[in-house]
C-alpha cells in the first residue's frame, strides 16, 4: 500500500547560495544592510520617513523613546548610506526636513516582506518561545 504523497511545499532558498550573501572581499551585502537597518531606530526613522519628508523635531515626537542624540546619529547613519536625504531651507531659524531618497523609499520592499512574515508567523513564535521556557 502506497502512503499518500505530500503536498510539496515551497522550498526556501538556500540563503548562502543567494549574491546577498556572496563577500565582495570586505563584507557581504546583507551584513552592511543590517549593520544599518537592523537596529530599531533605523527602521523606525525609514518607516516614519516612508509617506513624506518630516522635520526634526516632528520625527522626534513620532518616534518614541528615541533620544535627541540617538536621532542625530541614526538619520546620519542612514543619510551617510545614501538612504536620507537632509534639506536646509534658508529661513530664519533654518528649517530642515529629513525624506527618504529613492534607495531608502526602496528598502520599503523588503522591511514589508518582513513585516508581512513577522505578523503572519507572531504567535507560532510566542507559542514556540512559550513551549522552550516552559519548566520540563
Amino acid at each position: 500500500m502506497n502512503a499518500p504523497a505530500r503536498p510539496k511545499e515551497t522550498a526556501a532558498p538556500l540563503l548562502h547560495a543567494t549574491p546577498g550573501f556572496e563577500s565582495d572581499g570586505r563584507s557581504c551585502p546583507i551584513r552592511d544592510v543590517l549593520d544599518r537597518v537592523g537596529d530599531t531606530w533605523s527602521l523606525m526613522v525609514i518607516i516614519n520617513l516612508q509617506e513624506q519628508p518630516v522635520r526634526f523635531n516632528a520625527l522626534k515626537r513620532a518616534i518614541e523613546g528615541i533620544s535627541q542624540r540617538m536621532l542625530t546619529v541614526t538619520l546620519r547613519s542612514l543619510e551617510r548610506d545614501g538612504l536620507v536625504r537632509r534639506t536646509v531651507r534658508p529661513t530664519m531659524p533654518p528649517e530642515v526636513e529629513y525624506g527618504l531618497t529613492e534607495l531608502g523609499q526602496s528598502i520599503a520592499v523588503p522591511i514589508g516582506a518582513l513585516g508581512g512574515w513577522a505578523a503572519a508567523n507572531r504567535d507560532r513564535m510566542r507559542s514556540a518561545r512559550e513551549a522552550f521556557d516552559a519548566p520540563g
